[in-house]
């Protein structure tokens, strides 16, 4: 639970709107009702206020931690990713998002990585503004939970996706931007074609 306190003093306020019988006797719905009318006035009146303490985001506090697989030691600490390099950030955010989506789809239940299901995600311009190193970290994690990804993202970075992807779906536009084509072409004739680009130059 949040250390908060005007978090932990609202979740308090919100118990004690419930009747009590034990506690007011036979005046706890009218002490109830009176209660509530009082949040619901500070609510209207104190906007910043009502925003922090109605999100129940803020309602706990996260943190987790980045384990060695051969010994289990304990590489790094996340709490809020405060004080994280935007690298230590991205991954703290690509490890909990892959990790949702495949405990969203099932995929460790009854070992379905490798099954035909479907777990389809669309990453798009996720990789725009982060290195190398972190965008490799997620594609390798989207590999590993067994998620099928399709990404968007510029021609200057697909060598990033590269080793992960099969298929290309090119996407070229007019230059009145009002007719836009898709060809796929395989990753295999992707490399072709640049070797022969390669070649004449």
């Amino acid at each position: 639970r949040t250390k908060d306190q005007q978090i932990r003093a609202f979740e308090v306020e919100l118990a004690n709107c419930f009747p009590n019988v034990n506690r007011d006797g036979d005046r706890a719905n009218e002490v109830a009702y009176l209660r509530i009318r009082d949040l619901l006035n500070r609510l209207d009146e104190e906007t910043y206020w009502a925003r922090k303490v109605t999100d129940v985001r803020n309602w706990l506090d996260f943190a987790a931690d980045e384990r060695r697989k051969s010994d289990d030691s304990q590489q790094e600490r996340y709490e809020g990713a405060s004080g994280k390099s935007g690298g230590q950030k991205a991954k703290l955010a690509y490890t909990i998002m892959a990790s949702a989506i495949a405990y969203q789809y099932g995929i460790f239940e009854h070992n379905r990585k490798d099954s035909k299901t479907f777990r389809f995600v669309v990453v798009d311009e996720v990789f725009s503004k982060s290195d190398e190193s972190n965008s490799r970290f997620a594609m390798d994690l989207f590999r590993e939970l067994g998620l099928q990804v399709l990404v968007v993202t510029p021609s200057d970075k697909i060598h990033i996706v590269e080793p992960y992807i099969g298929i290309c779906h090119w996407v070229k536009n007019n230059d009145e931007g009002n007719n836009s084509r898709v060809m796929d072409i395989t990753i295999e004739q992707l490399r072709e074609q640049r070797a022969q680009i390669g070649a004449a130059d």
